[in-house]
């Protein structure tokens, strides 16, 4: 089954907290600090790194549970484009490279 994009309105609603607050807590700016929030738990808006690394420190969750769907999907992308590499990269003489490589693809196969 795949993972939603983020779990974030999960953790906030476990915390009690209200949309304002951690509006306050990320650092938004201006009025419509639930807007924000609202617009990345609605998957409408993907956080800044900044403001993910906020959501980590509040939720006390590591990023890759907090936004499991987003990670599952740089995973692959990132595995698919070390599988290519390694493919470029095959028989040049530099091993470390190679194993660099292969690294890569095995801890990001799912």
């Amino acid at each position: 089954m795949a993972s939603l994009p983020n779990y974030l309105l999960t953790h906030r609603k476990r915390l009690s907290l209200s949309q304002e607050e951690v509006g306050f807590l990320i650092g938004a700016k201006g009025s419509g600090k639930e807007s924000m929030v609202s617009r990345e738990e609605r998957f409408d808006r993907e956080s800044s790194l900044k403001t993910a690394i906020a959501y980590e420190l509040i939720y006390n969750k590591p990023l890759r549970e907090l936004f499991a769907g987003l990670y599952e999907e740089v995973e692959r992308d990132v595995a698919e484009r070390a599988r290519l590499l390694g493919h470029r990269i095959a028989g040049k003489a530099n091993p470390k490279r190679e194993e660099v490589i292969k690294s890569i693809v095995s801890k990001t196969t799912v």
